[in-house]
């Protein structure tokens, strides 16, 4: 077998990109972003908006004069507010563009009554969990949003919420108004000197620590993206985890709402605190569990809190957090500014005009369609990239981040006859999206991983052999961090997954320089271990006294009666006290337990 590799480090959106037309004389009546696939080869171009007349954009929630100005410059507007559900749909057969907040909920009826017309979604905010993603794909509808535009209003707040929160000024206020004159319980801290936890180093938790430094605070932050030299022109420095839990005076968390950081502050991680920390939220209520927290307040663990996030908005009346007279609330405020108002107002406005234009759009947050042949092919592919990964950044360990990642594709197919932008965007993907709110596309996948210091190279190893089949395999290496499974550390000190295509199902067939066969279903454990009789045996009866179905089992060795890594797929996530008991059989030396 004859191989040469190539390196693909074009920019993502000029790899293949065939044509961009945005003329003027288009008669098209439709926007779309699509594949034409000439002899197996995927080209992308862009189709522009009908502009013969001007398109109807309906604004259903109060949106800021300077971005309906602007709008007006290019559409036809209609403001509607406080429309119904029912409304909303008779009106959106009309239109060419919607804009809403966080109050509509643009559903699978609202695409399907707008009878294939309704071409962009604009969020004037950053989440979008009230428009359906998959109805918007499915009905070739681009949503977008403003997610940049309130950073500096969310940093604000959190400082505010930091300073009244050590200062009591809350409380010293109701108390006053009260009748009261309580300067001795009223006591508070002062912030200089004191070590503040930045959870999640995007843009507000980087803004919340440069006006941290400026009070003169030590500030450490955590994230696994979060590119070194940065925090370092900040004068921050990046730690674990755990690591920012022990040494915290305060803790102002900035992480996205994921499964990964769901109640990631809990009765456990509580008790890994500080004596007397106090917490900052202005991020998303579901990441701290409530219950863990009003019994760490009650403990004397966590001394204060200011929360402008809950689990359920507004709370309850009589929520037991809300009422504690240890936490300072306010609702939902981050963002609540004239001068973000008016900013989200411009973003969103610009990223719909450019949107209807046929301009490819930085914050869009699905994916453009693609024809049906191209994804039948690739699908399988597809779905390898993404867990590929996936499981790579969880092997990550340490709070140095993932800033270099080298993926190579094996192919007997001719270098240009394999465009490998929709799995490079997979790979993103599966390498951002767990422990981010952003959604990865073709469309924005370089834009964000470069937004995040995360520099991706490709590598096209070319194969002997027929090119029926578009790949042979997919290779995955970050180089530069530390591994929470050191087997997964090749010869050359990489993390390295490899995987395949098995009768239509991805499997990873290599970790580090161990060969492996596994089917990428479910969730995964690696072990390493003495390689000896009966080892498949106790972990199988380890994870079947817990009725933990074991779907697949793979071992591969260095040689007889030495280092062996088994990777086994497992149906169900094991409780930890399980997984301690694999790790404590005597022949595994190291596990991990991965999600995909």
């Amino acid at each position: 077998m004859a191989s040469s590799a190539t390196n693909l480090s074009t920019p993502f959106l000029n790899n293949k990109l065939s044509s961009v037309s945005l003329s003027s004389n288009d008669k098209l009546s439709a926007f779309s972003l699509i594949f034409r696939q000439p002899r197996r080869k995927p080209r992308f171009m862009v189709l522009s908006a009908n502009v013969d007349a001007k398109p109807t954009v309906l604004v259903a929630e109060k949106l800021g004069e300077a971005g309906i100005k602007l709008l007006k410059e290019f559409a036809n507007v209609d403001c509607s507010y406080n429309l119904s559900p029912e409304e909303l749909c008779t009106k959106i057969s009309l239109c060419d563009a919607l804009i809403v907040r966080s109050g509509t909920k643009v559903n699978r009826e609202v695409f399907e009554s707008s009878d294939g017309r309704l071409k962009v979604v604009g969020r004037a905010g950053v989440g979008i969990d009230n428009v359906d993603l998959a109805a918007a794909t499915e009905h070739g509808c681009l949503v977008v949003n403003a997610p940049t535009a309130n950073t500096v209003a969310a940093a604000e707040h959190g400082i505010a919420l930091l300073a009244a929160m050590a200062r009591n000024v809350a409380q010293a206020d109701a108390s006053v108004k009260a009748g009261k004159w309580q300067r001795n319980k009223y006591v508070g801290v002062s912030l200089v000197g004191k070590t503040l936890a930045v959870m999640g180093f995007g843009k507000v938790g980087s803004e919340v620590a440069r006006r941290a430094k400026g009070l003169g605070m030590h500030v450490v932050a955590h994230d696994p993206y979060a590119p070194a030299d940065r925090a370092r022109v900040i004068g921050v420095d990046l730690v674990s985890f755990e690591e920012a839990l022990a040494t915290a005076d305060f803790i102002s968390l900035h992480m996205p709402l994921t499964p990964a950081t769901s109640k990631m502050l809990n009765d456990e991680t509580f008790a890994k605190m500080k004596k007397g920390v106090r917490i900052v939220n202005v991020a998303r209520g579901g990441v701290i569990d409530e219950e863990a927290l009003v019994k760490a307040l009650d403990a004397g663990i966590v001394a204060q809190a200011a929360l402008d996030v809950f689990n359920e908005e507004p709370p309850p009346k009589d929520s037991k957090l809300v009422q504690h007279e240890k936490v300072t609330v306010t609702p939902h405020l981050g963002a609540s500014t004239v001068e973000a108002q008016e900013g989200v107002a411009i973003e969103i406005a610009e990223a719909v005009v450019g949107a209807l234009k046929g301009e490819l759009a930085a914050t869009a947050v699905n994916a453009p369609m693609v024809p049906a042949e191209v994804l039948t092919e690739l699908k399988p592919y597809v779905l390898l990239a993404e867990k590929l990964g996936r499981l790579a950044v969880q092997l990550v360990a340490g709070g140095s981040g993932v800033k270099s990642v080298k993926v190579s594709y094996g192919s007997a197919r001719a270098p240009d006859d394999l465009d490998t932008r929709v799995l490079r965007a997979m790979i993103t993907k599966g390498l951002i999206e767990p422990i981010s709110s952003v959604f990865v596309n073709l469309v924005n996948a370089d834009f964000t991983a470069k937004q995040r210091g995360l520099r991706i190279t490709e590598e096209r190893i070319t194969l002997d052999g027929s090119p029926e089949s578009p790949l042979d395999f997919i290779q995955v290496q970050i180089a530069n961090v530390e591994s929470k499974f050191a087997s997964a550390i090749s010869e050359t000190g990489e993390i390295k997954l490899e995987g395949r295509v098995k009768d239509g199902i991805p499997h990873l067939t290599k970790v580090g320089s161990f060969e492996v066969d596994v089917s990428l279903e479910g969730s995964l454990i690696l072990c390493r271990q003495v390689d000896q009789p009966g080892m498949i045996g106790k972990v199988g009866s380890v994870l079947g006294e817990v009725n933990v179905n074991v779907s697949f089992m793979s071992v591969g060795r260095i040689a007889p009666r030495k280092q062996a890594v088994m990777a086994i797929g497992v149906d169900e996530q094991p409780r930890k006290e399980t997984l301690k008991k694999i790790g404590d059989i005597p022949a595994i030396e190291e596990f991990v337990f991965l999600k995909l």
